[in-house]
């Protein structure tokens, strides 16, 4: 990793299941190759007291005050690399369904092939979801990109997939605004996209595994059917309408 590279979970409320994810990301070969900074989405359960625990192995973290959303907890993420002179973000959730070791097959399509994004997918080619993956995030996984697709004529396979590669230059690019209310929650990530690709900067996916623990280890997401699910799809609409910017 020749590009400074910060690594950044964001959680809420997620004490057992993100002690695991630190726990991988020290023992992944990305330890002493890049930085790793903890969003704490204003949690209340003790996981902000299990972060600090890890204060001396080199996990950095930001709290928010108050539960704000995942947007905004990745918006906080990007300001602090890019205030703090990193040049490559790696999202990743902190729920412990992503595995670190897969990291540098994301940043290989940044730093070796020259993209500014590169999107994490459990559906190229392989079959990457594991666990009790529920049946309607099964097809709601599977609709997204199909509408994702017909919107901006690029074919792409899992536009919901949280962990991804980001170039931090893009938000340069003033057509890139994410300080957005509306962007707060879900909506965020498909819009960082959207641009990426309606704005013509490089793009690519690579296969990675998404693992779905059982609901009785701690759940497997913080979604809400429906609602969550608009909230990921209304930037398809709101940005191919122009309803928003």
């Amino acid at each position: 990793m020749s590009l400074q590279t910060l690594v950044v979970p964001v959680a809420y409320n997620e004490k057992i299941k993100l002690k695991n994810v630190i726990d991988r990301f020290l023992k992944s070969p990305c330890v002493s190759l890049a930085d790793y900074l903890i969003v704490d989405d204003g949690s209340d359960d003790g996981t902000t007291e299990m972060i600090a625990s890890y204060r001396d192995k080199g996990v950095k973290t930001l709290k928010h005050a108050r539960r704000r959303g995942v947007g905004a907890a990745i918006r906080t993420g990007i300001e602090y690399a890019r205030n703090n002179g990193y040049a490559v973000i790696v999202i990743m959730a902190g729920n412990d369904k992503d595995n670190p070791d897969e990291i540098p097959a994301l940043l290989k399509g940044l730093l070796d092939e020259g993209h500014d994004l590169v999107q994490g997918s459990r559906y190229l080619g392989k079959v990457g979801a594991g666990g009790q993956m529920p049946f309607y995030r099964k097809l709601a996984t599977r609709l997204h990109p199909m509408v994702f697709s017909l919107f901006t004529g690029r074919r792409l396979t899992d536009t919901t997939n949280g962990f991804r590669a980001i170039r931090l230059s893009i938000f340069d690019d003033t057509r890139i605004d994410l300080n957005q209310k509306w962007l707060d929650t879900y909506e965020l990530e498909p819009y960082i996209l959207w641009k990426v690709i309606t704005l013509g900067y490089k793009f690519k996916e690579v296969f990675v595994t998404k693992i779905y623990p059982a609901q009785k280890s701690g759940g497997y997401t913080k979604m809400v059917p429906i609602i969550s699910w608009w909230s990921i799809l209304k930037p398809l609409f709101y940005l191919r309408l122009g309803i928003k910017r």
